[in-house]
């Protein structure tokens, strides 16, 4: 048996035992992504090959929760990929406006530097206070790091760059207090979002959302589970709702295709679409 097949063999019994052991199921993550993120793990737990690492994930949870962190981790940062936030400042919050309150949900929101910029936006926008954000991630770790809402000083002008690139209002350091090494973001932001473990693979569906946003999260997936996704967030969406994907994600392929419109094509932003009678209990 070539080793490429023996390497084969023992990835799809560690996913296999992850799900039994512990109830998460990567098994229908993109082969390459995974196997990427195995790798990195091997080499920085001194494992020489997935057969030695598979007995002590299943025996040793700490063990797995650091596998978890590395599976699950996405590269994110504040106002990251500023034509977006521009995108939904100019497609999306002229019609959030029109509603009493709106629920919006970030799924995969990592250690939580997206949602603090959506709900900075909301706030410039004067809409964060009729607003309810839940913020998702399968990593409790990462959730503990999005809750305290504290990062690395270091960053400050990498995130102030893309803040005014990203057509910002005001001053950012408006939204967080410094100390000599780090910046905590600003209580009234962090009490309007609701901090939540939520596995896409497997959990139910957030109901009446007015806005979802999952970015560059589905690349990981195999066609399978971001159908399964997909039809997850449709259902979640009220009718007139918006899904926000990463530049690298699309609808086109879906099975829901036909469900949206493209509310802003390069910003991967898209509307469900609204009925006929919805429309005109609308304009009532």
């Amino acid at each position: 048996m070539q080793e490429k097949e023996l390497e084969e063999i023992e990835r799809t019994l560690l996913l296999e035992a992850i799900f039994l052991r512990y109830g998460y199921d990567f098994r229908n993550y993109s082969r390459a992504s995974i196997s990427r993120r195995i790798r990195y793990f091997l080499s920085r737990n001194g494992s020489g090959s997935i057969g030695e690492l598979l007995p002590r994930i299943l025996r040793e949870p700490v063990l797995f929760q650091s596998l978890l962190f590395d599976f699950s981790v996405t590269v994110t940062e504040m106002f990251r990929d500023p034509p977006f936030y521009r995108a939904l400042r100019r497609e999306v919050v002229p019609l959030l406006k029109t509603y009493p309150f709106i629920k919006v949900w970030s799924a995969g929101c990592a250690t939580g530097e997206e949602v603090y910029s959506l709900a900075i936006l909301l706030k410039e926008e004067d809409l964060l206070e009729k607003a309810t954000i839940f913020a998702t991630d399968i990593n409790d770790d990462s959730l503990a790091r999005a809750k305290k809402g504290v990062y690395p000083l270091k960053q400050v002008r990498e995130y102030t760059e893309n803040f005014q690139a990203a057509g910002s209002l005001h001053s950012f350091s408006r939204y967080y207090h410094a100390d000599q090494e780090h910046i905590v973001m600003d209580r009234e932001l962090s009490e309007r979002i609701t901090f939540a473990n939520h596995n896409l693979v497997s959990d139910q569906v957030f109901g009446e959302m007015h806005l979802i946003l999952c970015r560059n999260v589905m690349i990981y997936f195999n066609r399978e589970l971001q159908e399964r996704v997909l039809s997850l967030f449709d259902l979640s969406l009220i009718r007139g709702g918006f899904l926000c994907l990463g530049n690298r994600e699309s609808l086109r392929f879906s099975s829901l295709n036909e469900k949206y419109e493209e509310q802003d094509k390069k910003s991967r932003i898209y509307r469900k679409n609204i009925a006929e009678e919805d429309l005109l209990s609308r304009r009532v």
